[in-house]
């Protein structure tokens, strides 16, 4: 059974637990403090798309203390790479179409609606999330459906902080994640390749799962628009389409949603899409993959069940048919 290597951390590298909570005291007096003064600057993420102000405040926002728990022994894919080199139809099919064809995608003002099957749906802006638990940074490693893979550092906070909040009913047993449609900011969207807008989903024990992540920031910055911004979910033993971007409605439902790529190819893609080395695309075996920036002549890696988190959620899918719910 695969497992995460946790490495350990020396005591003296460990912050005092007195530093931690008085750097919070002191991020909570100050978001008071901007709330109250209309000082859009000195709350985390109250600028347009790139920094949160450029503070102090902002600036350690942006930093958290990288959780042990959920770092992997692996090098760290570059950051250029992470920026650079992504699948987001809706600003082309090129790896590199994101990145150079984002430059007028907006991120401010932002509303994320929340409904469907809750007891307390609403509408959150984006400092309302930023402020709802606090950020943290986790390695996680990626795994494209393409074969290709990456080990990158999120910020962000367990998706469960936000479910609870809107307390789902007894009736919801999936959640589904729409990414924004920018018409004009999104070339993309003139193409057939998908029915607009961009949906995804999840079982709601897997977006309860504590590895689910609410995404806001990588590399110690707010996300780039080629990675999601200003916010992502992250699911790293699923294949890398079924983690939403850019997202702007959160729905709770009874029934299974019908996703983007399951309409368009279901013998293709599953809802499910659990990295399995052994149920292979039709058009890409998964049994190894490419680790993006090794090097060209660099030797393929073996694909771990459940992208290496086996321990952690195989218990989800106990007695279910994992090749017939690829």
């Amino acid at each position: 059974m695969a497992k995460l290597k946790i490495p350990a951390i020396p005591a003296s590298e460990i912050t005092p637990e007195t530093v931690w909570q008085e750097r919070r005291r002191w991020m909570r007096v100050m978001g008071k403090a901007a709330a109250a003064y209309g000082i859009a600057g000195l709350v985390p993420g109250a600028s347009a798309t790139t920094t949160p102000g450029g503070t102090e405040a902002g600036d350690e926002f942006w930093r958290p203390a990288r959780n042990p728990a959920y770092n992997p022994d692996e090098p760290l894919t570059a950051e250029r790479d992470v920026s650079t080199y992504n699948n987001f139809y809706e600003f082309g099919t090129g790896k590199g179409d994101p990145s150079r064809n984002s430059h007028a995608f907006k991120t401010r003002p932002w509303m994320v609606s929340v409904e469907g099957e809750v007891a307390k749906p609403r509408q959150f802006d984006l400092d309302d999330l930023l402020r709802l638990a606090p950020l943290e940074e986790r390695v996680y490693r990626l795994r494209c459906v393409e074969a290709w893979s990456m080990v990158i550092p999120w910020l962000g906070y367990p998706l469960a902080n936000l479910i609870k909040k809107v307390e789902p009913t007894s009736n919801a047993r999936f959640v589904e994640f729409t990414t924004v449609m920018q018409a004009e900011a999104m070339p993309g969207l003139r193409s057939r390749i998908l029915d607009w807008p961009y949906v995804e989903g999840l079982r709601l024990d897997e977006a309860m799962h504590p590895l689910t992540l609410l995404v806001f920031g990588v590399y110690g910055k707010p996300l780039p628009a080629a990675n999601g911004a200003p916010l992502r979910v992250a699911i790293p033993w699923k294949y890398g389409f079924k983690s939403g971007k850019s997202i702007v409605r959160i729905r709770f439902t009874r029934e299974q949603p019908m996703t983007s790529w399951v309409q368009v190819a279901p013998h293709e893609y599953g809802f499910y899409a659990n990295v399995n080395p052994d149920v292979p695309h039709p058009r890409w075996s998964q049994a190894t993959e490419r680790r993006i920036g090794a090097g060209l002549f660099a030797p393929r890696e073996k694909t771990l069940m459940f992208n290496g988190y086996e321990e952690q959620v195989a218990s989800l899918y106990q007695g279910l048919d994992l090749r017939r719910n690829y």
